[in-house]
């Protein structure tokens, strides 16, 4: 079939298509900032278009020649306009699947009750589901729950609650059944959906073999991860804001991700029919139990082989445009600070500690200063510094580090990072790694900083005394720790 999916730079996006083309599928892809893609392993295997869900043209173009659309484009946390640019999506891929002729959509919503006030995530998602089952095209509306995986948000947001806190005092949702179902499982289900029966259109609900408390999923966290289980309390005087605030600070989760999911925790998330299993039978060996895919989640997360995770997705609020080139900087006011050092390390050394800077090892210059920055991130909403990295040792374009995120890069030679921390304006790291001619290498470091008003000019300059600590700092122990690599490579050679 020929599938055209949205959302693939997302977390489930990501892991579906793969496994669209391992069925055999030809799959086309619609996103953004194509650039997101450049280092996926399929990217070659699929035909790539840009474009943008609120643009009628886009879409239309983007749905040419398709028999079966996957609609898997959700905003991760909701902000000033979120449900109406959701809406006008939603209404433009109907509207252009049904002039395509396109025979099927396939659409992932959440559970959520069928009678009561919504939060405003359930509700946009589940308006997008019954704008994609009015459109006039057969569409197959799956609604999961909690979704358990490496990388997924639900589970990073269970993972560092529990490993962080010996005793939780938690909101009164705790003790609201969920059932939480295994990426794998959805990924199953969303594969097997596109050859559903033509006259199919309805809603599914999809969820694993266990009911459990919020808590109780805590606990089960704990097991699998060798630790006490934790005590909980339920405390009323907690509200979804209030709660919001408090993961935000002891989870890597943003407040602005954090407010809708747990606004969406508020309500029991089980499933009130099982009539999927009527079309498409369960995954050999059946669907996974919640312990099981814990056990599969941490395995992935502690090997460093994440496939995809929440922390790629966009972050709202964050700046989205590129840096403009060194020419283009007439007119604005832009502030630089500029760091070269020479090391007697191969420029491919270099690289290596380059490329693996961030998350577990640090940004190489006084820690205190950089955990003091994640937190103040934290304290104002932002995503901090334990967001770490997907791969311990490989940066793609789009990966999130830290409070950065990777914007350019090419291989072996520059990489450059877009801050998405809370700052007032725009900032960039740029770090570059070029032979010296003599064997050794030259690092070159580029802190870059457009200022948003006065207060842009003013965070500037009360920074301004901390960035020679900082910046001169990191790039002496940069390059001192790729001229230690060299030496370790070869005293291994000679003791070869």
């Amino acid at each position: 079939m020929r599938i055209l999916v949205t959302g693939a730079t997302g977390y489930i996006g990501g892991r579906l298509v793969p496994r669209l083309l391992e069925a055999g599928h030809s799959v086309r892809v619609m996103v953004r900032n194509p650039d997101r893609l450049v280092d996926v392993p399929w990217a070659p295997h699929v035909d790539i278009v840009k474009g943008d869900l609120t643009d009628t043209a886009d879409v239309t173009a983007a749905m040419d020649g398709i028999e079966v659309l996957y609609y898997l484009a959700h905003a991760m946390a909701s902000g000033p306009g979120f449900e109406d640019a959701e809406e006008t999506a939603a209404r433009n891929a109907a509207n252009a699947a049904r002039i395509a002729g396109v025979s099927r959509i396939v659409y992932l919503g959440g559970l959520h009750p069928s009678e009561g006030e919504l939060s405003p995530h359930l509700r946009s998602r589940a308006l997008v589901g019954n704008i994609l089952l009015a459109s006039g095209v057969p569409t197959a509306a799956l609604q999961a729950g909690t979704v358990i995986g490496s990388g997924s948000a639900s589970f990073e947001m269970i993972r560092h609650l529990t490993e962080v806190l010996p005793y939780m005092p938690a909101p009164k949702w705790v003790r609201n059944f969920i059932q939480p179902i295994a990426v794998r499982d959805v990924l199953h289900y969303l594969v097997n959906a596109a050859e559903l029966p033509a006259d199919i259109n309805r809603t599914f609900d999809i969820g694993g073999p266990d009911v459990l408390r919020y808590g109780q999923m805590m606990n089960g966290y704990a097991i699998e991860a060798g630790l006490h289980q934790r005590p909980i309390a339920s405390l009323p005087v907690l509200t979804p804001w209030l709660a919001s605030q408090w993961v935000n600070l002891v989870t890597p989760i943003p407040r602005a991700l954090a407010i809708p999911i747990i606004a969406s925790l508020q309500y029991d998330c089980v499933i009130h029919e099982n009539d999927i299993e009527d079309y498409i039978s369960a995954p050999e060996g059946g669907l996974t139990g919640y312990r099981t895919s814990v056990r599969l989640a941490l395995g992935r997360v502690r090997a460093g082989e994440v496939e995809t995770s929440w922390q790629n997705s966009s972050v709202a609020g964050a700046p989205s445009d590129l840096l403009p080139s060194d020419p283009d900087w007439s007119g604005h006011t832009v502030y630089t600070d500029l760091r070269e050092q020479h090391s007697t390390a191969s420029p491919a050394e270099l690289w290596k500690v380059i490329e693996g800077i961030g998350g577990d090892n640090g940004w190489y210059s006084f820690p205190v200063a950089w955990a003091a920055r994640g937190w103040m991130d934290k304290i104002v909403g932002g995503v901090g510094l334990r967001r770490g990295r997907r791969d311990a040792k490989r940066l793609s374009v789009g990966d999130a580090l830290d409070f950065w995120r990777v914007e350019q890069i090419d291989r072996g030679t520059f990489l450059r990072l877009r801050a998405e921390m809370k700052v007032p304006g725009g900032a960039w790291l740029e770090m570059t790694a070029e032979p010296d001619g003599d064997g050794g290498s030259n690092y070159r470091q580029r802190a870059v900083f457009f200022p948003s008003g006065l207060a842009g000019r003013l965070y500037w300059y009360a920074i301004l005394p901390f960035h020679g600590v900082i910046f001169a700092g990191m790039a002496n122990r940069i390059t001192q720790t790729a001229m230690a690599g060299t030496t370790a490579d070869t005293d291994s050679k000679a003791a070869a």
